[in-house]
């Protein structure tokens, strides 16, 4: 990952205290990740959950975990229009490592999948 991205994230961190983060809920599935804020407006009883962002699987380029510290998790995206990526950086009380396999898991599926309609191998034929 990205030296700048976790050096934010690092020094987040120690600031937390100050201005605590918007805790988030990530969806991974064939098609992408989602990512989910839980906004926090009115009161400590009252939620609202709202997708905030969406990348789908095809734009994503690399995901895993900081390799000395499994709490940190991030993934690279390309944006669908533009020639310009973003690196996505979390952090959890726990290890991250799970969710990490989960996303290389989907990405496998996903490029499987559409692997045998970009290159089928039931039309290569030998004599």
């Amino acid at each position: 990952l990205s030296c700048f991205s976790l050096q934010i994230a690092t020094t987040r961190k120690l600031t937390v205290h100050l201005r605590p983060p918007a805790t988030c809920d990530l969806e991974i599935g064939l098609q992408g990740i989602k990512l989910i804020l839980t906004v926090n407006e009115y009161s400590q009883e009252e939620e609202f959950e709202r997708c905030s962002h969406f990348f789908q699987m095809k734009n994503v380029s690399f995901c895993g975990c900081h390799p000395r510290n499994s709490c940190y998790f991030g993934f690279i995206t390309k944006h669908p229009v533009l020639s310009r990526f973003a690196c996505h950086v979390f952090v959890s009380q726990e290890s991250m490592r799970p969710v990490a396999e989960c996303v290389g898991r989907a990405f496998q599926e996903y490029y499987q999948e559409h692997l045998e309609f970009a290159c089928p191998t039931e039309d290569i034929y030998l004599e």
